[in-house]
């Protein structure tokens, strides 16, 4: 197998498995009138109107805690920070730089990659075509994809969504020139690694059937249908693979560990209509902080799923290996803590890092995202994730108490 770009492996729901003491209830809270975020703001200025609102009990804003836990100087990070509580927005800014040799500033309109956070736009796609009639999540594969193996034959929806498929973890680089229909061969003709429903083993390959189901259900593209039903209804006009069309200066420049640049992520070799087959439907996906906020507040109400189908989303369903209470659901790890239920998933690759985080009772949402994760010898953000999403969680409640 080639050496892929992006380590999206098991360690994606693991690594983070801490954040999930994020508490919250096991119902969601339906959100109120639907607000707008505001205008960037700088998290390594001075704090902004909803940045300086949101304090820990110590009264220290955000923007102060961003300045001393994320590294700074040249060399460092540079990202976007969004949190929220139910519709109210209680910061958003960026630090650092989104394109070094530009000297852009990151910002609260800088599109980045959000890697495996792409798996639970997937995911919603699948119970929207659930609840349009097109399909069902206990459907086998074979429904859709044509003659499967008897190793795969009883491979259902439901095994994909949940990594228990028995798939492989990924089929090759992100960037080989795989179709749709040489995907969906090789991953049937693979070396199961479980049999159907016995194992948890996080597995890409898996979610790319899962974009090829919603294709094939649907009749129409994959991203084109996550526009239709999901974006634009959530008011996202910026996340998607090639439809937003972003200006370029607004697409941030990833960097290596040692600091390199490698380009934005559309510099990278796609087809015509978005990322090949490896990784179409589990990650690459780009979007803004401010859209992901919307994607929050569209969760939070019955703007892209009804009830019934949000509550299908968020279900823990199989025990995440080496996690003592975490669990995943469709798209999403899951933790009951003793406050309720909390949602999240995070991605990564050798570039880097996102966090996204929901506690469905109280509705405090953080996102936070960088185009640079790990400078060797030096920092790792994945090392400051716990702190990082813990501490602005708490301000955002202190503002609340």
């Amino acid at each position: 197998m080639g050496q892929p770009r992006c380590r999206r492996t098991a360690a994606a729901v693991t690594v983070l498995a801490t954040l999930l003491t994020l508490g919250a209830c096991a119902e969601e809270r339906a959100a109120g009138p639907a607000k707008e975020p505001p205008k960037e703001r700088s998290a390594a200025g001075a704090a902004g109107a909803a940045g300086s609102a949101a304090k820990a009990r110590d009264g220290e804003p955000i923007a102060d805690f961003l300045r001393r836990t994320i590294p700074g100087g040249p060399g460092g990070p540079g990202g976007t920070v969004i949190a929220a509580r139910g519709d109210e927005l209680a910061y958003c800014g960026g630090f650092g730089t989104a394109d070094r040799a530009a000297g852009t500033p990151a910002s609260c309109r800088t599109v980045y990659d959000v890697m495996s956070i792409t798996k639970q736009f997937t995911a919603a796609a699948v119970l929207k075509l659930e609840v349009m009639g097109r399909l069902r999540v206990s459907d086998r594969i074979s429904r859709f994809l044509g003659p499967v193996p008897e190793d795969k034959r009883d491979i259902t929806i439901e095994q994909l969504l949940t990594h228990t498929s028995g798939l492989v973890e990924g089929l090759g680089d992100d960037y080989d020139p795989v179709s749709r229909d040489e995907l969906v061969r090789q991953a049937l003709a693979s070396k199961p690694q479980s049999a159907p429903g016995k194992e948890f083993n996080y597995s890409n390959t898996g979610y790319s059937l899962l974009a090829a189901i919603v294709e094939k259900a649907s009749g129409e593209g994959y991203e084109p249908f996550l526009a239709r039903y999901l974006f634009g209804p959530a008011g996202m006009e910026r996340t998607g693979y090639v439809l937003p069309r972003w200006p370029r200066h607004l697409v941030a420049v990833e960097y290596d560990s040692e600091g390199r640049s490698k380009g934005r992520p559309l510099d990278h070799p796609w087809a015509a209509d978005g990322p090949y087959w490896n990784l179409r439907g589990n990650g690459g996906m780009l979007s803004t902080a401010e859209d992901m906020f919307r994607w929050h507040r569209a969760l939070s109400g019955d703007a892209v799923l009804p009830e019934r189908a949000r509550q299908k989303l968020f279900a823990p369903r199989v025990r995440v290996p080496d996690s003592d209470d975490g669990w995943y659901g469709y798209g999403w790890a899951v933790r009951e803590s003793p406050e309720g239920r909390v949602v999240w998933h995070d991605g990564g690759n050798d570039w880097s890092l996102a966090v996204l985080t929901r506690s469905l009772r109280d509705g405090v949402l953080v996102y936070w995202v960088s185009n640079h994760a790990y400078q060797d010898g030096k920092w790792n953000l994945e090392d400051q994730a716990e702190k990082l999403t813990l501490g602005i969680a708490d301000r955002v409640r202190a503002e609340g108490d």
